[in-house]
Order: structure tokens, then C-alpha cells, then sequence
């Protein structure tokens, strides 16, 4: 019997940049808007708020990032049960039904209303994208798992652009018209977010969803190649820039599209991915500069935990109790400010407790 490999060395990079992306999630979108709101940035407050439709903002790539990031660390993590992938069956299936499980919490199971919760939801999303990326990186070769995240992404334009929605035209992205839309709302219960017309993280939308958790894997591939870092640094780097000039080429035949997750917005979102990516393995694991991304790293340790805790711990009335006076101090364009960064410091002091006490949630 073939003896198990053993995974290489966890990349602090990773952990810090999954933390960079969960502040945003957790309180740094807060902060942000509210020091746009103060400062008259109008700038910021457009980087800070989802698109209702076309086009793309700094806001906008945050949740395909976490994918992305879900994707990179899958060939690392799976990597020891090359010679017997059906190892990995158990851990990859509780995982996935653990996050499916909290998703549906956090909109309601509990509840049980079926008819008013949400079906889909983030956590949903994660669960299914990890599922099939997982089972590719466990079956698949790396030039298989490129063609099958291209045969997502070019069939989900092919789809949207030759099949109608009944009462529509072939091609209409239009909230009203376009197919994903139609199939949420002919296929699920319940209710949705965050269009009237459908889902955001509905069932055809997920599909290329996919591609990004497998253009992910492709990356975390790359970075285990054993070539020079420098090497891997320029290779991330050209891979973002081609994934951008992939996204923008396709845009105005197939637009970005968050809502939809058109194919155009996994390349765009998939080039920054990996620009960021390559700043912070630069920074971090060639440079070797750790220290700062300290506060990041404590976040990305619990990214799950910190995600669910904000549903259920209160962290903007915590800092209001606390730091309310001053608030009313600095004025009410300062204020909410405070309240933000307030709210952001009691969310990290959480994970502090959880980190120093050797806390780590994983799904």
C-alpha cells in the first residue's frame, strides 16, 4: 500500500488573507460606510454596497474570494488521501452537510416555517462549492479540473444565452427576464435575497459558483508545485492579469453580473483573487513581514465561527453600551463611526478568546 504524502507547510498567507476578507464581512463594510458617510467619500460608499445589477465594486468580490480561498486550500488538505481518495468521503460529506445544516439555520429551520425561510443562503453555497471542488481535487487531474471549470463557465453562458425564460427572449439578463431568476422562482420554497426576481445564490448561479472554488484549486495546485517562491509569485501574477483580461473581454458579451454569477464575474473576481493572493504570499510567506497580519490571521483561524457568532451575538449593541457616551461626544457624524469600530473590536476580542484558548471551529 502506497504510503499517505504529507501536506506541506500551512501558508500564514492564507489564513491572514481569509481573515482580511472576514473583516469586511463582519463589521469592516459598517466601518467603511460609515467613515465614507463622515468624510463625504463618495468614492468609499460606492466600494462599500453590492451593485444592484451590473457591474463590479470592491464589495462585490468579497464572498467569490472566501470560494476562492476554499478552492486553494482543498489540494493542501486533501493531498494525503491521494492513494485512497474514499478516505476523504467522510470528512468531505460532514463538512458539507454541517454548513448546509447552519445555513438553513441562520435563515429560519428553527423557525420551522418552510414556507417563509430562505433555501439558499451563503453558507449553502460554501458547502456545495467545497463539495464538487473537493471531488475534483480527489479524482481528478489538475489539466481535467481546468477543463471542467471552463466547460462551467463557457455552458453557463451557452445557457443563459440561447435558452429563454418563458415570456422572455434568449439572453435576457434583465432582473425580470433572465433564466436564473425563473428557475428559482419555478423551483424553490420560501423566500429570497437579494432581488425580487430570484436569488442571488440560487440553483443555476451556484453552477458557476463551482468554477470559482475549482479555478481555487488550480491555485492552491500552483502553490504547491515545488518550484522557487519567486516563481509562484510571478505565475499568480500573470494568472491574475490573464483571469482580468478573460473577464473583461467577455463582459460585454456575457456582463458582470454578482446576482447572476455570470461567467465574466468569476474571471474578474478570480483576477483580483489572485492579485490579492500574491500580495499577501509576497508580504507574508517571501518577505516574511507576519506581525501585521496578526489581528487578519485570528479572524481567518475562525472564519465560519465569526460568520455565525454575528447572528447571534449582538456586536454593534455591545459597543453602543460600552462606548455610547463617547459616540455622543464626537457628533453624529463621527458617531456611527465609533459604534463601528467599536463593534469590530468586540468581534475580534471574541476570536482572541477563542484563538488563545486553542478555540478553532473548521467545517
Amino acid at each position: 500500500m502506497a504510503r499517505p504524502v504529507q501536506p506541506p507547510a500551512r501558508l500564514l498567507s492564507l489564513d491572514a488573507l481569509r481573515g482580511f476578507d472576514m473583516f469586511w464581512i463582519t463589521g469592516g463594510d459598517a466601518l467603511g460606510i460609515a467613515v465614507a458617510k463622515w468624510l463625504g467619500w463618495a468614492w468609499l460608499l460606492h466600494h462599500m454596497e453590492h451593485l444592484p445589477w451590473e457591474g463590479f465594486v470592491f464589495y462585490d468580490l468579497i464572498f467569490p474570494l472566501f470560494i476562492f480561498i476554499v478552492g486553494i486550500v482543498l489540494p493542501m488538505s486533501l493531498r494525503r488521501f491521494t492513494s485512497d481518495p474514499s478516505q476523504a468521503y467522510g470528512r468531505v460529506f460532514r463538512r458539507v452537510a454541517l454548513l448546509l445544516l447552519l445555513g438553513w439555520i441562520n435563515w429560519g429551520l428553527l423557525q420551522f416555517d418552510v414556507g417563509a425561510m430562505r433555501w439558499p443562503g451563503v453558507l449553502q453555497r460554501i458547502g456545495i462549492c467545497y463539495l464538487f471542488a473537493a471531488l475534483a481535487v480527489l479524482h481528478l487531474r489538475v489539466r481535467t479540473q481546468a477543463l471542467l471549470a471552463a466547460s462551467l463557465l463557457i455552458g453557463y453562458w451557452a445557457l443563459l444565452s440561447f435558452v429563454a425564460a418563458p415570456g422572455y427572449r434568449a439572453g435576457d439578463l434583465s432582473m425580470e427576464g433572465n433564466l436564473v431568476g425563473y428557475v428559482d422562482r419555478a423551483v424553490l420554497p420560501g423566500t429570497f435575497c437579494c432581488y425580487p426576481n430570484g436569488d442571488n445564490e440560487g440553483l443555476l448561479s451556484t453552477v458557476p459558483a463551482i468554477a470559482t472554488a475549482l479555478l481555487g484549486a488550480l491555485t492552491g495546485a500552483w502553490l504547491m508545485r515545488p518550484i522557487t517562491p519567486m516563481a509562484k509569485l510571478r505565475g499568480l501574477l500573470l494568472a491574475g492579469a490573464a483571469s482580468l483580461a478573460i473577464g473583461f473581454a467577455w463582459w460585454p458579451l456575457f456582463p458582470v453580473i454578482k446576482n447572476l454569477w455570470t461567467s465574466s464575474y468569476v474571471m474578474v473576481a478570480a483576477g483580483w483573487s489572485l492579485l490579492l493572493v500574491a500580495l499577501f504570499y509576497y508580504v507574508i510567506d517571501i518577505l516574511g513581514m507576519r506581525r501585521w497580519a496578526f489581528p487578519f490571521v485570528v479572524i481567518g483561524l475562525n472564519a465560519i465561527t465569526i460568520y455565525v457568532a454575528q447572528h447571534v451575538i449582538d456586536f454593534p449593541k455591545i459597543a453602543t453600551f460600552f462606548l455610547g457616551g463617547v459616540a455622543m461626544l464626537v457628533g453624529p457624524g463621527a458617531g456611527p463611526v465609533v459604534i463601528a469600530a467599536g463593534a469590530i473590536v468586540a468581534s475580534w476580542l471574541f476570536l482572541y478568546y477563542l484563538y488563545k484558548s486553542g478555540t478553532f471551529v473548521r467545517v
